[in-house]
């Protein structure tokens, strides 16, 4: 089962390795090209960091997908609220209210933390809980220091 787990992440990787400049220019125009190649590439690291068996990647990528879901809306609310408290128009009882909203947030982020936490170790042992936690920040730092080492694109000659 290992060997099927090897195997999806080595053709992952590869179909990541393989995308030339031109693919990578054309993600940047049409939307989405981008992001699917790094969730592919997010898949192939996390999958061989927790070295997921077969039967573990068939139960735990629905279940990281939704928690990843609910964390990003968590953080986009929680953004818009921050962007929206620097509105020097607010009255103190505006921002009061909007410190107590950015409380809840956080509070419902720790909430969701902890309810998945519960959910992934019914997929995966504990070890590998804490494994993906850690694989999400190197996997996170690893696309920050590639994309800060990448040459900007020249001007477009259209």
């Amino acid at each position: 089962m290992k060997f099927h787990s090897y195997l999806l992440t080595g053709l992952l990787a590869g179909a990541l390795l393989a995308s030339t400049p031109a693919q990578a220019q054309l993600g940047r125009r049409v939307g989405g090209g981008r992001v699917t190649q790094l969730d592919n590439a997010k898949i192939a690291f996390i999958t061989s960091r927790l070295s997921l068996t077969q039967d573990q990647a068939q139960r735990f990528w629905p279940l990281y997908n939704e928690f990843t879901g609910k964390r990003r809306e968590l953080n986009r609310a929680t953004r818009l609220l921050r962007r929206d408290a620097t509105n020097p128009g607010l009255s103190d009882s505006q921002l009061r209210d909007s410190f107590k909203q950015d409380f809840a947030l956080r509070q419902d982020q720790l909430n969701l933390d902890k309810e998945y936490f519960e959910k992934l170790q019914k997929v995966l042992t504990l070890r590998q809980v804490a494994q993906l936690f850690e694989a999400e920040r190197d996997f996170t730092k690893e696309v920050l220091k590639r994309v800060a080492t990448q040459p900007s694109p020249g001007p477009a000659n259209d």
